[in-house]
């Protein structure tokens, strides 16, 4: 195979995982004017269409889709194969990839990574903070972080960060015009600050939980976000209540800013894990990575 054909075919199968000429031209870092040329090219030659394309959406035709069952395997397996030729280098080298969320990236991933990248200079790490919950094998992610909870069946976990606790915070402002709840049933009479998931879109249910009971409870309020420092920070301002990671909002509890509630409430869970599938054979550098990350209580 000639190896403008192996390009033409990487550049196909990119546009058709990102369904859009311009999210594929970033990720391979060109032009879209390039990749549509690519594609026209490669369509050419074939003397099949491969793409659909609409001025909103593009999507694999039937004769793409045969394609693509046959190059995703193919180009898994020239993956796994460089992998293993980099592991016969002097020093561990590549590339992982990691979905996770900022928080995860922050207090537990970021110190650690660092301390493993100046040890060894040619292990690169990206770390994709959208915190949505997708499927590692298809976006061609070598692993994921999550709460223990999340992990499906078929992946392989590893603790990589203690257990974790939820707060009820508003502010003094907030108080001295609403009492405070006793219970968490009492939340549905309170201004609550709502925060929107990542994972499905859904408004997160604030979870509680008490000598083995279990409670979980829809909150309404004025203000809708889908990150947890603006959700702070509105709660600071007096907004309303907001239900947030512990660490997040103990420096505001510490300073008076914000004052705790339903503490009894919220008990400690699984903390976060890293997970990648057990059918692929993990290079050096992604070991090293799983070794550096691992929870040492």
């Amino acid at each position: 195979m000639e190896r403008q054909n192996l390009s033409d075919l990487v550049a196909f199968l990119t546009v058709a995982e990102e369904r859009s000429f311009t999210k594929a031209a970033a990720k391979l870092g060109t032009s879209q004017s390039s990749i549509s040329h690519t594609i026209r090219r490669l369509e050419t030659r074939l003397g099949v269409r491969l793409l659909a394309r609409s001025t909103r959406s593009v999507s694999p035709t039937t004769a793409g889709e045969d394609l693509i069952s046959t190059l995703k395997p193919a180009l898994e397996d020239i993956d796994t194969k460089l992998g293993a030729l980099g592991e016969l280098r002097e020093k561990p080298a590549g590339l992982v990839r990691i979905t996770t969320s900022r928080h995860a990236a922050q207090t537990v991933m970021l110190s650690r990574l660092s301390a493993l990248m100046a040890q060894y200079p040619d292990i690169h790490v990206e770390l994709d903070l959208s915190g949505a919950l997708v499927d590692i094998v298809a976006d061609r992610f070598d692993a994921g972080v999550r709460l223990g909870e999340q992990l499906a069946n078929e992946m392989i976990g590893v603790r990589i960060g203690p257990d974790l606790r939820l707060a009820v915070v508003g502010s003094p402002e907030y108080f001295e015009r609403h009492p405070m709840p006793q219970t968490p049933q009492d939340l549905t009479a309170h201004r609550c600050i709502n925060l929107r998931l990542w994972t499905h879109g859904g408004l997160y249910a604030w979870e509680f939980s008490r000598d083995g009971r279990e409670l979980n409870v829809r909150v309404e309020g004025p203000m809708v976000v889908n990150d947890s420092i603006v959700a702070l920070d509105a709660a600071v301002q007096g907004v309303g209540l907001a239900c947030l990671m512990e660490d997040i909002v103990a420096p505001a509890v510490e300073d008076g800013r914000l004052i705790r509630v339903l503490e009894d409430w919220c008990e400690p869970f699984s903390g976060y894990h890293l997970y990648y599938s057990s059918r692929r054979q993990p290079s050096l550098a992604f070991s090293l990575v799983v070794d550096a990350l691992r929870f040492q209580p």
